[in-house]
């Protein structure tokens, strides 16, 4: 049995009295009593202590910066933001796979995403790799590929950018990608392939 729990580091950093960065990380952390749980939580908490590190170095960094700028030229206080949120899409025991969100905004007309991803074998203590996923299928690659281009044809071309095709050769990850019940899920970062109205493109592969 495993259960999976959510924890969250957040905090508002101030500068000369007035907030100035605020952040928020969301990260999982696992209780079992089949499989060791080590490496996956100190792997995940590491990750987060990381990115507080940088909301509170380099985001704080840049932010009172631009504060004094603002201030000095009559500007409105700008807040930066740093949130990182986690999303399990499959915990069918042993496999647990998901995918975290970070939203960072330091000015401009919006913030941007970065999205990444685990598949973790607990049994065996480590990540799975998209290879690890078709060991049974070695041209599993250009199938993934063909049936992006389809399901970009069939969502309608629009949302995309022009040379899609192109962009989804230059721009696939093997890294990006996770697992539901029923299929591999490949996702673009934002504007790979598409504007940033589309979000993140997401493919489901259920068949190679």
């Amino acid at each position: 049995m495993v259960k999976i729990k959510k924890k969250i580091i957040q905090n508002e950093l101030t500068y000369k009295g007035e907030v100035i960065v605020k952040y928020e990380i969301e990260y999982p952390q696992i209780v079992s009593n089949c499989y060791s749980t080590r490496r996956f939580n100190d792997w995940n908490l590491k990750k987060a202590l990381e990115l507080e590190k940088y909301a509170k170095e380099t985001l704080f960094s840049d932010s009172k910066i631009q504060y004094d700028y603002n201030i000095e030229n009559g500007y409105p206080i700008m807040v930066y933001e740093l949130v990182f949120h986690t999303t399990i899409t499959n915990e069918n025991s042993p496999i647990l796979s998901l995918f975290q969100d970070q939203y960072t905004f330091t000015g401009g007309a919006h913030g941007s995403t970065i999205r990444t991803s685990q598949t973790w074998n607990l049994a065996c203590y480590q990540q799975l790799s998209l290879a690890d996923i078709y060991t049974k299928h070695p041209n599993y690659l250009l199938s993934i590929l063909r049936q992006i281009n389809q399901q970009i044809q069939e969502k309608g071309s629009d949302f995309f950018f022009d040379n899609y095709c192109c962009l989804v050769i230059e721009t696939f990850n093997p890294n990006q990608f996770y697992l539901t019940p029923d299929a591999v899920v490949i996702y673009f970062q934002q504007y790979d392939i598409a504007p940033y109205s589309t979000g993140i493109p997401t493919f489901e592969i259920k068949h190679i």
